[in-house]
């Protein structure tokens, strides 16, 4: 698990740093579409504003030109001798009028509020000119004659100055359209400005935020890879040092075996064959009856010595029974030995693991057990074991002496460690001088299938 932690440590600090240059990217491709998108925009408006400007003025020139023309068809008529140079005179007004209210309705389309009420004045007045123009159209050659000068004096060119007032009016607001537009759109071009010096400032602060992150990152990786090849080297000397002393304590174990195969088994079969052999010698049934007896007698005495060497090199019940009964069992038989007083508080389910864990838990409790036993001048042991959905913990703590434990490495703790570590598990070591030893392990049961319900666990006192 603490691998499994150290190598999601990479990967989380790998993810924070695409995430921080991906988005500091795309902050910047955002800006720079934001930008483009604010440039069209503003040149967009500048090229709408000139244009519409250019034709109102154009509008506002046509208008002024019908305005002049008008007269000088107005004047060709009333001076005209005859009916014909009227009428074709009068044909061209019409077709002036019309395209004069064609200027109109297209300059009223891209009216500003500021020019309605003037270009209402103005269209009023050009409405009334050409009803005066249209009245004098059906006037007779004789009346033309009459109030000729007269029309042309008093009504036509008053009313034409005054169009054409009204239209540099307009023209007076076009302009001032015009200026405000330009105002806005420099308004614009300040605030893209502003917001793009807010962007470079950001995009910079940013930027530099992970150049340092990223070195402070890079950093404490060189630190915990320093930190992982120093544990790497004092692991590696440590597991030199317990493969040398497993192969000590498997020499010492076969000669302890050996010893006591030749002491206690050998010694009970060679007099197993003599009372043999004197039974084959007896006459007497009642001699060859206590020969027979003392066979039987030495051949109970060896499967007992027979029965406890395999007990101690691995007892049957826990292949039989389960775990629990096995720690159990371990229990009392200590307890008969050393007078300690062990106590096992194991979980009913702890039965239902794997082989591999739990012969990893009952080497590690018989090891802790003894240790407490040969060493810790304790009086209560106390063995808890608790299995949970996806792992199982296990513990074993005494009330003895303690030790210091920056300089106690014994072979039982190394060869704890490596088979915790074997498993994927956690051993922790806790203990103080004059405040007892506690030994913890965590196993992982990732090949089992996640169990529902709750666990309840039961007290076995041994002793």
């Amino acid at each position: 698990m603490r691998e499994a932690r150290g190598a999601a440590r990479p990967r989380a600090a790998s993810l924070v740093l695409w995430l921080g240059f991906g988005g500091l990217l795309l902050g910047i491709l955002a800006a720079a579409i934001g930008t483009l998108t604010a440039l069209d925009r503003v040149s967009g408006e500048e090229t709408r504003t000139g244009k519409t400007f250019l034709e109102r003025v154009g509008a506002l020139d046509q208008l002024r030109a019908q305005i002049y023309l008008s007269g000088t068809y107005v004047r060709d008529l009333l001076l005209s001798p005859d009916s014909s140079g009227a009428a074709a005179q009068g044909a061209r007004l019409e077709t002036l009028e019309t395209g004069t209210r064609k200027v109109l309705d297209t300059y009223a389309r891209s009216l500003d509020p500021a020019e309605r009420q003037p270009f209402a004045t103005l269209r009023a007045e050009i409405e009334d000119y050409w009803g005066v123009l249209n009245r004098m159209e059906t006037w007779s050659p004789e009346q033309r004659n009459r109030q000729r000068d007269h029309f042309f004096y008093d009504e036509l060119v008053p009313r034409r100055t005054a169009m054409l007032q009204i239209a540099d009016r307009i023209a007076l607001v076009n302009e001032r359209g015009l200026a405000r537009a330009e105002e806005s759109i420099e308004g614009s071009a300040s605030s893209l400005r502003r917001t793009l010096q807010l962007t470079f400032g950001v995009t910079l602060a940013g930027g530099l935020l992970l150049t340092l992150l990223t070195i402070g990152h890079t950093v404490r990786l060189e630190r915990e890879l320093e930190r992982r090849l120093a544990e790497n080297s004092r692991a590696r000397a440590d597991l030199e040092e317990l493969s040398a002393r497993l192969v000590r304590a498997q020499e010492n174990e076969r000669r302890t075996l050996a010893r006591e195969l030749h002491d206690e088994v050998g010694q009970s079969l060679s007099a197993m064959l003599m009372e043999t052999e004197n039974a084959e010698c007896a006459e007497e049934p009642e001699e060859i009856r206590e020969h027979l007896a003392a066979v039987k007698g030495l051949a109970e005495k060896t499967m007992n010595e027979v029965r406890d060497l395999a007990l101690l090199l691995r007892p049957s019940m826990l292949d039989d029974f389960g775990l629990v009964p096995a720690l159990n069992w371990h229990a009392r038989e200590t307890g008969k030995r050393t007078g300690l007083n062990v106590l096992v508080r194991a979980d009913g389910e702890a039965d239902d693991l794997p082989e591999e864990h739990k012969t990893c838990i009952y080497r590690l409790v018989q090891e802790a057990v003894n240790n407490s036993a040969r060493h810790s001048s304790a009086r209560t042991v106390e063995v808890v074991v608790e299995r949970q959905d996806s792992r199982v913990l296990f513990s074993v703590r005494d009330d003895g002496c303690g030790f210091d434990t920056r300089f106690v490495r014994g072979l039982g703790l190394l060869g704890m460690e490596e088979r915790v570590r074997r498993l994927g598990g956690q051993l922790r070591l806790d203990s103080k001088l004059g405040r007892g030893t506690l030994i913890a392990a965590e196993l992982p049961l990732t090949d089992l299938g996640e169990r529902n319900g709750n666990r309840n666990g039961h007290s076995h006192p041994a002793g």
